[in-house]
């Protein structure tokens, strides 16, 4: 490939093995790589060696290497708006927030004007014809966290990982480039609250409150110190136990401060669809079958979206459980192919 006309890349380099072997790919395929980690807040300082980590690579792979603080902006966009959910009684998801206003937000906008072609980054997501599609690797695939991408930014983002069949290919290449990210674990659970629970992440912004746990029938199971430290599904860490089937959260209401459980079969858990705050999706559908998931992982299932009085609905074919305000749900065609998504702001 002519020097000259190599596109310039920047590659969100978080310190872990997708986006140093999503690097690594681009830079043997020709193009001229540039590495970048986003500094973002966290509450323990791990993302000091996450920054090394990424630095490293770049140096391995004989990259150019840059930080971009947005440690101030990740605060008031992603923390304070997940606080502010909860507040509210609702179930937000920081990773969609954080993709739309932080990796193809603020470090998309900045690679543009620094002169890239495109960014890239270690999401496992398929991109043909400027639309995303499931990965490949089905367990891994993180399609559900990009639905607010519109065109524009999809056609300038890479996404080298998408056709891997398992997360133990990319494991071995970054093995055999002696990456030293190779054996590092993945992150889990939400990445700026380091190793405290999310519940005890929430007691430090939201003052707590003793209240009730109940059940449908409103017979007192227990206590808690804040309704908002629950959601709907939660089966683990309610406090309760000693009945003979299990038990999941079918409402956290934050105005009564009240917690009610009920069992799995419960007919409460069940919703025939949702109204969306926002869609991304063909303007013009007035009613389409699609699949949707409204939760990470969560099997597709089939729905039909239907456009009413300027907004969406969804009607489930088959009742739902856990369905949560706050919650995305996600579209996609029989093929993979993503529609889009929305924001659960009421159920029916």
């Amino acid at each position: 490939m002519n020097a000259s006309l190599r596109k310039k890349i920047f590659v969100g380099m978080s310190g872990g093995v997708d986006s140093s072997v999503s690097a690594l790919i681009l830079k043997n395929k020709g193009y001229d790589v540039v590495g970048v980690h986003l500094r973002c807040w966290n509450i323990d300082g791990c993302s000091e060696d996450d920054t090394e980590d990424a630095r490293r690579v770049a140096e391995i792979l004989d990259i150019p290497f840059y930080v971009f603080d947005f440690t101030d902006e990740y605060q008031e966009r992603v923390v304070s708006y997940m606080v502010s959910e909860y507040k509210k009684g609702r179930t937000p998801n920081p990773d969609v927030m954080c993709n739309n206003q932080i990796k193809f937000g603020l470090f998309f906008d900045k690679a543009m004007k620094l002169g890239a072609d495109y960014i890239a980054t270690g999401h496992y997501v398929k991109k043909k014809n400027n639309s995303l599609y499931q990965a490949s690797e089905k367990n891994k695939d993180q399609s559900y966290f990009l639905w607010t991408l519109d065109k524009e930014k999809i056609k300038k983002s890479l996404f080298p990982l998408g056709d891997f069949k398992t997360k133990a290919e990319v494991r071995e290449l970054a093995r055999e480039y002696k990456l030293l990210t190779a054996s590092k674990k993945d992150s889990q659970g939400i990445c700026f609250i380091g190793k405290v629970s999310l519940s005890e992440f929430l007691k430090k912004y939201i003052k707590a409150k003793d209240g009730r746990i109940v059940s449908e029938d409103g017979k007192i199971l227990g206590s808690h110190t804040g309704a908002y430290q629950y959601t709907v599904g939660q089966r683990h860490g309610l406090g309760v136990g000693g009945f003979p089937t299990p038990l999941y959260v079918l409402k956290a209401d934050v105005k009564k401060n009240l917690v009610v459980l009920a069992p799995e079969s419960s007919k409460s858990f069940l919703t025939y669809g949702v109204n969306l705050s926002e869609v991304v999706v063909d303007k013009e559908v007035k009613k389409k079958k699609v699949l949707a998931r409204f939760r990470y992982r969560q099997p597709l299932v089939k729905a039909e979206l239907v456009k009413s009085n300027g907004s969406y609905k969804v009607i489930f074919k088959e009742p739902q459980r856990f369905v949560a305000l706050g919650q995305s749900v996600v579209f996609y065609e029989d093929d993979g192919r993503m529609l889009g998504g929305g924001v659960i702001e009421e159920k029916f």
